[in-house]
């Protein structure tokens, strides 16, 4: 990568494999709450439960995958920091492309749960590695742009998911196989590991020092910046796993199961809405700056998610209109953390930083999915009802931020 044009190459590279990584990443998350209901209902072998136990085992597989997802960022964020983001990232991608695809052979929901926390493993760790190593090869100017293109590639790949499920219903004898189709991002693993160039910025930072990512997070000089970026991270995640991933399952309930399409129209809308909303979260935190972004983006989310959980109570136009503005402001946040997460921690621990941060929120997002099932069975299997509850978490965020440091027009720390 001497000339410009080899770094030309190398950057775009690095782009598309984070972009891929991620893409795909979104897509597995978003095959569990297309299959949910269907996969729940097999496993019951027709022994009833309703709503009230689907909306059970999903909020405790998604509390697994949640702490799955944690766990998996942790460990993977220190692995990119001692091994390498490439090296690092190649295995993130092999773990949650195969462990979703043995979904397929789950006979119980909780060999559900315990594959889907170990997919959930890998995805945690690809979200960190690959903010860092894009964030770590593109000049700064371009950094707004690309925090924005990082957040809504997993969004790109919910809404294809969603899309799939218009064509392919999901049925009790159907959803095993969309489990397997899981795995064929697997092979993304191989062209990373032999096309994507390594970060130049981590390899002169290994060579000046030998970290200690974890220690150093928590040590007197960043520990201020750790706790703020888990409690940004724990309110947007708490927000998105409360309310936008339930919405498929409020959709069903809402037409009574009798409209195939509207859980697929409802994730599509959602996933679209979610795109252009990380697009726009990381060109709004350029723009206007650090802080007031987060702040402007709890208040819309907080007031949208009130209308839509208080206001509207049926399927039709306003529903799916409110789905989109919903998908679509709670998702800005994602593209926002690839921007500000990056700017909190120097080279050498950044990829564990940006991992201990954003999924030490997964970990109090799963406690919020958990919360949820439990709210929806307190209010009679009311989704509306839970989600009017759970979403006030943006109240938090209105206060956190301003304790937070303002980064807009300083380079990444080294």
């Amino acid at each position: 990568m001497g000339n410009p044009k080899s770094v030309a190459s190398g950057q775009w590279l690095v782009l598309v494999a984070a972009f891929l990584g991620w893409m795909f990443d979104g897509l597995e998350m978003g095959i569990f709450p297309l299959v949910a209901r269907p996969a729940l209902q097999d496993m019951m072998h027709g022994a009833g439960g309703g709503d009230e136990f689907v909306a059970r085992w999903m909020g405790r597989i998604t509390a697994l995958f949640l702490v799955g997802a944690a766990c998996g960022g942790l460990s993977f964020g220190w692995l990119g920091d001692r091994l390498g983001r490439v090296r690092a990232m190649m295995l993130s991608v092999l773990t949650y492309s195969l462990f979703t695809g043995l979904c397929y052979f789950a006979q119980t929901p909780w060999h559900l749960g315990a594959l889907r926390f170990v997919a959930a493993f890998g995805m945690g760790g690809e979200w960190s590695l690959g903010v860092a190593l894009v964030m770590e090869a593109w000049p700064e100017e371009k950094r707004p742009m690309l925090a924005g293109v990082i957040g809504a590639a997993a969004n790109v790949g919910f809404a294809l998911i969603a899309v799939a499920g218009l064509f392919f219903k999901v049925t009790q004898t159907s959803w095993r196989w969309v489990m397997l189709a899981g795995a064929a991002p697997a092979a993304l693993a191989l062209v990373i590991q032999l096309f994507v160039p390594e970060s130049e910025r981590w390899k002169a930072s290994v060579k000046q020092s030998v970290a200690r990512p974890v220690k150093e997070i928590f040590s007197a000089r960043l520990l201020k910046n750790t706790l703020l970026a888990i409690a940004f991270a724990s309110i947007a995640l708490i927000g998105t796993w409360g309310s936008v991933q339930w919405l498929p399952l409020w959709a069903d309930q809402l037409t009574g199961g009798t409209m195939s399409e509207a859980k697929a129209n409802t994730q599509i809308l959602s996933g679209v809405g979610a795109v252009v909303g990380c697009l726009l979260g990381g060109a709004f935190g350029g723009g206007i700056s650090r802080r007031p972004a987060y702040f402007g983006l709890c208040l819309v989310s907080l007031v949208l998610c009130a209308f839509l959980f208080r206001a509207v109570d049926r399927y039709g136009a306003l529903f799916l209109v409110m789905v989109f503005l919903v998908g679509g402001t709670t998702a800005a946040f994602y593209g926002w953390f690839p921007l500000y997460l990056p700017e909190l921690f120097p080279t050498r621990v950044r990829a564990t930083g940006q991992g201990v941060s954003y999924n030490s929120g997964r970990i109090l997002a799963a406690v919020g999915a958990l919360t949820q099932g439990k709210l929806v069975s307190f209010y009679g299997g009311s989704y509306a009802k839970a989600g009017a509850v759970i979403t006030l978490v943006y109240l938090f965020g209105l206060v956190l931020i301003w304790f937070a440091p303002e980064t807009k027009g300083k380079p990444l720390p080294e």
